[in-house]
């Protein structure tokens, strides 16, 4: 970087993926004296993003960029293009002329938790408890107060989950309030308590795993990062660790002490148990709506969140009739079809000399 001159007009830009290991050197004033963060886009970015590469495919007019945008928080650039690729590619495969908001949606589903396995052989029993847990979580995410609006259920297993409850929020959150991480907490007990509720206990099932290691991370969190521990109080507390030196010796830093350990593990047990009493008592008065939730994922598999809440009022949705892929596909492709064409018979196979 020697040799250039103040008056040469010369600019260096460099990027890097990690500039902790940047050798100080470069980052001197008179160097790479500059730095410029490039994080993830925000909600408006990801929608102009999204808008970009849309240019690319034909939509249908129901394409709405504003809610794929909210439902992909953390994703790059790269990401939304790959999102948008993938939605061209389900229209291309159902036959149809223009993506439609169902394919990206299909799409987006797909990035974040995998391929759907409708080939995965379920018993009507494994089911409806599926419908029975989602909508556990769907009927408190409606009634607690925090949490963000749903934008669909289904019962349609994707990657390891047998189905999920989305929810969207209106913006991207810099920071999360005490009010929403409670509601969370709340929201993620609702599938075991509704499988307690309808099924019996000892038919509870493993499907609230992944619920309840998000709740006890979420309350351990508050207690001992964000100050949120009226007990405790606004004091940051770091678990004590087992530190490995040259693969010889184990040294215990010793961060809490016991008498510390045990009022951490308390408020978290506190939280935990008013989270889910609160869950409780909301399932307890809504076990009507439960129902008739649980029999319309059976029916619909899938359900929105306007869906859900006209199907709690009474009014079923509307669907269009399928339609076979031939009749939206029209004119054949440019490109012919691999395989037989139509039309002709199937020629059978001559027999080989032996040897």
């Amino acid at each position: 970087m020697d040799g250039f001159e103040s008056t040469e007009g010369v600019i260096l830009i460099a990027a890097t993926n990690r500039p902790d290991v940047l050798d100080p050197a470069l980052l001197r004033p008179g160097r790479f004296d500059r730095h410029v963060v490039v994080p993830n886009p925000d909600l408006s970015g990801r929608e102009k993003i999204l808008r970009v590469h849309m240019r690319k495919v034909p939509l249908a007019a129901d394409v709405d960029p504003r809610v794929i945008a909210r439902g992909t928080p953390g994703f790059s650039g790269a990401d939304l293009a790959n999102l948008v690729n993938e939605a061209a590619l389900l229209a291309a495969r159902r036959g149809k002329r223009v993506v439609t908001m169902a394919e990206l949606e299909d799409a987006k589903d797909k990035v974040l938790m995998g391929a759907e396995r409708r080939s995965l052989a379920m018993t009507d029993e494994e089911k409806k408890l599926t419908a029975y847990h989602e909508g556990g979580h769907a009927i408190v995410a409606l009634s607690v107060k925090g949490s963000d609006p749903i934008h669909k259920a289904t019962i349609i297993p994707r990657g390891r989950a047998l189905g999920m409850v989305m929810r969207l929020p209106e913006r991207d959150h810099l920071s999360i309030t005490r009010e929403k991480m409670l509601a969370d907490i709340c929201v993620a007990f609702g599938g075991r308590i509704a499988e307690e509720l309808i099924f019996g206990h000892e038919k509870v099932t493993t499907g609230a795993m992944s619920d309840i290691e998000m709740a006890t991370r979420m309350a351990r969190a508050m207690v001992t990062r964000f100050g949120m521990s009226d007990e405790l109080g606004p004091l940051a507390y770091a678990e004590n660790q087992d530190e490995v030196f040259l693969g010889h010796s184990i040294a215990r830093q010793q961060n809490l002490s016991e008498a510390t350990a045990q009022k951490i593990d308390q408020e978290i047990r506190t939280i935990i148990d008013n989270c889910y009493g609160r869950a409780h008592e909301i399932l307890d008065q809504r076990v009507a709506d439960l129902h008739t939730l649980a029999k319309g994922l059976l029916e619909y598999e899938t359900l929105t969140g306007d869906e859900i809440v006209a199907l709690l009022k009474g009014i079923p949705p509307v669907r269009a009739p399928y339609e076979e892929p031939e009749a939206q596909r029209g004119p054949g492709p440019s490109v012919p079809q691999a395989g037989r064409p139509r039309g002709i018979a199937p020629v059978a196979p001559e027999p080989q000399p032996g040897r």
